[in-house]
């Protein structure tokens, strides 16, 4: 039977003469039957509607009578999202919807960038509906009487929680759930007390024994029936199941849990801009922008275009490049990225909105969520090194249900057309990427425990076991929860006589801060999304750029002209952490750098990509990027060999610089970095050597200047072992150094630098150096520092990545060697050769200067030559754009 809060849904879609997808319908079965869960959806699909509906009906079922006139209800559903630029799209869409369908509801968002005035709005008179971020959420946990603001709370959504599980922010939420989920259990409880007691009075007067049981019992059913809803929202992972898990918690009944798929097949049509001439001789980022005039011949054809880049310099090089050679886009063409001012950012989101422009050149800050309708194509610069990456920009056009999402792919250098193919191939297949959950991020935790103790305060036996029900924090022991405790009270083992690290006091058991400027500066430090530090960028005459980072400042000199936010700038000094510029006529410009730019190959990408090598090998042509390569590949195999499956490829040659070692596991940059250093550190245990690495996602270089004894190392059954891996790994790398700099960002997440107040930040330098005396205070007199711990765990798991890693090794033993001593470098070769040279600094050579030279030194034919910059097409005033 359909219940009241069904018909109004069903008859609000037929006003909108809308049809619900059969997963909106097993939605709204799901949710009005009392279950939590995860809802796998794609972007475009109707997925926010799939979850926000069935809660409206669920509150009409309630209220059959009076939910049109219903006010004040406190606040009864809390939607997180990872972005604060989705809040608004989402509250509009919900707004709407709750005007449309009578309920006089207000909708309203809490972020970063709410008003003062608003957040004590809000804490007057709660919404029904509030949409916040993870930090947020813990800000309102860090404020006195906060159980008051979740009494009537009935549901939790997290949104696009593929992009938050794996990260810290995932931590947050976890942890913000888990004192939810605690609020809403001290609720039930006391209100089925006082309801097993009334109707346990009458059942003994009636009939006792096995009727009362029987009573308490439903009772029981009753109260979990009526707790707190969970529900996620995620695009497609390798572990789906898994991310419901972490979500939900360990404590959460297996029972009550439902996946709700969508299984809508998006529409997706992906082309590969295939340039004219394949050089077989390539490296990284030297064709892409020469792909400009073909990009822009896409442009034109289409409605509005999104051009994808992986980094924001590479943004603003591409922004720099079209209003260089295609002036009249000026006005009708924008950026976007994280680092520009947001009120920059929501002009452009509305400007796209209104169909206002034409181009958009942007990162992943236009990645999730937003609803830009008028985009009809997407084009992705360079590989996004991941599957989901891709798919989602690739969603950005044909944004809605049954839309086709059009995507272009532009390769910057040759051997990435085989990483088009393999994307092509794993989208079809539906291989995506794993998000795997961060586990025992103990500075998170230390935040979470301060934030508590800042608000009313914490009892540790009851936190523990709140703690516990987390999928992050379900191996904590008591001993380490101890520890915890003891840092945040008296500074720990070795920081005792140091009165800024006692910021929590114990008063009869609760734990709580009672210092208002512990409290100020801990809720300014809030959140575990951690960076160089900005510098913001203004305007002399006023008005707000965005953000560039203090090391790229710190080499500017007053007069010296830099390209930002599309625009020629002239910087003319920092003061107070800002950097004032003017406007600069000058055509040439150095562009920002930011930190963390590049992403390494994903595991399931570099899969596909040795399966779509493997059938080079076997002479298999059945992809456009392959047909194209074919002269790369004759001549790689011609030189060396193509590897197939079963083979490991390793090339060897010598050159007036020394012995070459070149490796090809095709796992990924960072994998490659601690294999190499592996390698080199066993090769040495033959012969001592010095060596110098080089890599790329596809192999790394070994360099010495003596003759290298890989036939010996070959011959050695351990030379590929996992056996006594982090033992090796720790002599072959500077393991010291890496978790020094992992340690700088768990200080920072755990309270023991303060970064300074708002316009007042301590410098890069200083906390730095801060950190670096922690760590080394911390190394020398407290070992078995959890800290120090974690950032050892943590320069394994993400700097080396160790388990792909680990992986790699075994693959490697199960496979033939084929060693080649080979003339010149091979097409293989060459870029990784390429990227070692970019890392030197001394010398007036351009790096293409340098790649020309380097090699007509090794006979290598193919090779472009460094071009003359083309000037602009004549004929053609420059507009003043946006």
């Amino acid at each position: 039977m359909t219940s009241k809060g069904q018909q109004v849904i069903q008859q609000w879609y037929s006003e909108k003469n809308w049809q619900q997808f059969p997963f909106q319908a097993e939605m709204m079965d799901a949710y009005l039957g009392g279950y939590s869960g995860l809802l796998n959806a794609p972007t475009g699909s109707g997925k926010t509607f799939a979850l926000f509906l069935p809660f409206l009906a669920g509150f009409i079922n309630a209220h059959p009578d009076t939910y049109k006139t219903k006010q004040n209800n406190g606040l009864l559903m809390l939607w997180i999202t990872p972005l604060r630029a989705l809040t608004n799209d989402i509250r509009k869409a919900m707004q709407e919807a709750c005007d449309e369908i009578g309920l006089p509801w207000r909708i309203a968002t809490r972020t970063g960038d709410t008003s003062a005035a608003e957040k004590a709005a809000l804490k007057r008179k709660l919404p029904e509906v509030l949409l916040t971020t993870p930090e947020s959420l813990h800000l309102m946990l860090a404020q006195k009487e906060y159980p008051k603001l979740f009494n009537q709370l009935q549901v939790v959504v997290i949104d696009e929680w593929h992009e938050l599980l794996g990260t810290k922010r995932g931590v947050q939420v976890e942890l913000g759930i888990s004192k939810l989920k605690a609020l809403s259990l001290k609720s039930e409880a006391l209100s089925q007390k006082s309801e097993i007691s009334g109707v346990e009075s009458e059942v003994i007067s009636q009939k006792p024994g096995a009727e009362n049981k029987k009573v308490t019992k439903d009772l029981e059913f009753k109260a979990f029936d009526l707790r707190l809803k969970i529900w996620g929202i995620s695009a497609t992972i390798g572990n789906l199941e898994q991310a419901a898990e972490v979500l939900l918690g360990n404590d959460f009944p297996a029972e009550q849990v439902k996946m709700v798929r969508a299984n809508l097949e998006k529409k997706l049509d992906i082309r590969s801009i295939i340039p004219q001439n394949i050089e077989n001789y390539s490296w990284a980022g030297h064709i892409g922008l020469k792909l400009l005039p073909e990009v822009m011949e896409i442009v034109a054809k289409s409605k509005t275009t999104l051009i994808f880049t992986n980094t924001r310099s590479q943004s603003e090089i591409w922004y720099h490049a079209i209003l260089d050679n295609y002036p009249e886009y000026a006005g009708i063409m924008a950026m976007h990225h994280g680092s520009l001012d947001n009120e920059l950012r929501n002009w452009v989101e509305a400007a796209l909105h209104a169909e206002a422009l034409k181009l958009v050149v942007c990162t992943s800050s236009l990645d999730l969520g937003v609803d830009f309708r008028p985009v009809d194509t997407v084009v992705q610069v360079g590989s996004p090194k991941g599957v989901a990456r891709f798919m989602q920009r690739a969603g950005r056009s044909g944004h809605h249900p049954g839309a086709t999402s059009l995507a272009y792919f532009v390769p910057t250098h040759s051997l990435e057309l085989l990483e088009g193919a393999a994307l092509k191939e794993a989208i079809k297949d539906k291989i995506f990427e794993s998000r795997d959950p961060m586990l025992l991020t103990m500075d998170v935790l230390i935040q979470y425990m301060v934030t508590l103790a800042v608000s009313d305060g914490f009892r540790a036996d009851e936190l523990f076991k709140e703690v516990k029900t987390t999928y992050a924090f379900a191996d904590l022991s008591r001993n380490e929860f101890g520890q915890l405790l003891d840092f945040i009270t008296s500074g720990g083992k070795t920081l005792a006589q140091y009165d800024e690290f006692l910021k929590v006091e114990v008063e009869n058991g609760l734990y709580k801060v009672n210092s208002r400027r512990v409290a100020m500066r801990h809720r300014l430090s809030i959140g575990t999304i951690t960076s160089e530090l900005s510098i913001r960028v203004k305007w002399l005459s006023g008005g707000s750029l965005g953000t560039i980072e203090e090391s790229f400042v710190s080499k500017l000199k007053p007069g010296n002209t830099f390209w930002f936010a599309g625009r020629s700038l002239e910087f003319v000094r920092v003061k107070e952490m800002t950097a004032y510029v003017k406007k600069s006529n000058s055509t040439k410009g150095i562009i920002p750098s930011w930190n963390g730019g590049r992403m390494p190959l994903s595991s399931q990408l570099a899969a596909v990509f040795r399966l779509k090598l493997d059938e080079v090998a076997h002479g298999i042509e059945k992809d456009i990027e392959v047909k194209a390569l074919k002269p790369l590949f004759d001549l790689q195999q011609q030189l060396s060999h193509l590897p197939q499956s079963h083979e490991f490829l390793i090339e060897s040659f010598k050159s007036k610089e020394g012995h070459h070692l070149l490796f090809y596991p095709f796992e990924g940059r960072l994998v490659h970095e601690g294999m190499a250093s592996l390698l080199a550190y066993r090769i040495s245990k033959i012969k001592p050597a010095s060596f110098s690495i080089a890599m790329n996602d596809y192999g790394f270089e070994l360099l010495a200047d003596e003759d290298i004894p890989i036939e010996a190392a070959l011959e050695d059954a351990g030379f590929f072992s996992i056996d006594n891996l982090i033992d090796d790994i720790q002599h072959s790398l500077n393991a010291n150094e890496m978790a020094r700099r992992r340690f700088r960002d768990i200080a920072h997440i755990g309270g023991l630098v303060f970064t300074g107040y708002p316009g007042q930040q301590v410098k890069n330098k200083h906390l730095q150096a801060s950190t670096s005396l922690l760590f080394e205070v911390f190394s020398e007199y407290e070992p078995d520092n959890l800290l120090v711990r974690q950032a050892y765990n943590e320069a394994l798991a993400f700097q080396l990545e160790e388990f792909r890693l680990r992986a790699a090794l075994q693959r490697i033993q199960t496979q033939n060697i084929i060693l080649k001593v080979i003339e010149r470098p091979t097409p293989f070769a060459f870029p990784i050769m390429v990227d070692s040279l970019g890392r030197e600094k001394l010398t007036t050579e351009s790096l293409e200067e340098r790649i020309a030279k380097m090699a007509r030194s090794y006979g290598a034919e193919g090779v472009p030559e460094p071009a003359e910059r083309k000037s602009r097409r004549p004929g053609i005033t420059r507009k003043k754009g946006f």
